[in-house]
């Protein structure tokens, strides 16, 4: 028989994490909430690397700041180079309809 994988919100883990900084005991907080230590010092280790862009969810990448800002610039500068392609080619269009 297969066990169902938990799947946790996001909330639910940045509020574990607070409480487990704030206690003492992990293991007392982690029976408390009903999930495993190793599981919350996991979220803890995760959320000490990526602050509030930890736990995104599928399918997304979890980025520092600096990161985050490295791709947005490079999506950017990706879509100036296809935009600048576009005018390249247009104007060579234009440049031989217009003889």
């Amino acid at each position: 028989m297969k066990r169902e994988r938990k799947i946790y919100d996001p909330t639910f883990k940045t509020k574990a994490v607070q409480l487990s900084n704030e206690r003492a005991n992990i293991s007392e907080l982690a029976r408390e909430l009903g999930i495993k230590a190793t599981l919350l010092y996991k979220w803890r280790k995760e959320y000490e690397e990526f602050g509030e862009g930890s736990f995104p969810g599928n399918g997304h990448l979890k980025l520092t700041a600096e990161q985050e800002k490295i791709h947005e610039l490079e999506k950017k500068l990706k879509d100036v180079e296809l935009e600048r392609d576009i005018l390249k080619k247009a104007i060579s269009i234009f440049s031989k309809s217009g003889r």
